[in-house]
């Protein structure tokens, strides 16, 4: 089994998507998946959870599977979406000056992706 952690930077819908379903898939393959969001990607936090989203599904399957780490506290206060995150009951990760640390999970042996 490998372990990997992906990183998802990228505000843009499109690329959320594929974060959603290659860290699913990941996990259904027995691997080990984590998902970070960060960056502009926060901005999505808020629709993830309506119904009418096309990543809502996804999303869901993604935290029943417990896949998602969590997302960064510094940039979700920053993009006005900390309260959506919270609400959610993510985790806020802030071990590097606010944001999180990609070097903890390379020290926990996860291959870092990044979109």
């Amino acid at each position: 089994m490998k372990k990997f952690v992906l990183f998802v930077f990228n505000g843009d819908p499109m690329c959320f998507i594929h974060v959603l379903l290659n860290a699913l898939d990941m996990h259904t393959k027995g691997h080990e998946a984590k998902i970070v969001v960060e960056g502009a990607a926060v901005k999505l936090i808020p629709d993830l959870v309506k119904p009418d989203n096309p990543l809502n599904g996804f999303w869901k399957k993604c935290l029943d599977a417990g896949l998602v780490e969590g997302v960064c506290k510094a940039c979700s206060n920053k993009l006005g979406t900390l309260e959506s995150a919270k609400e959610q009951g993510l985790a806020l990760l802030d071990d590097v000056s606010g944001h999180p640390g990609m070097a903890a999970f390379r020290d926990r042996g996860y291959e870092l992706i990044t979109f």
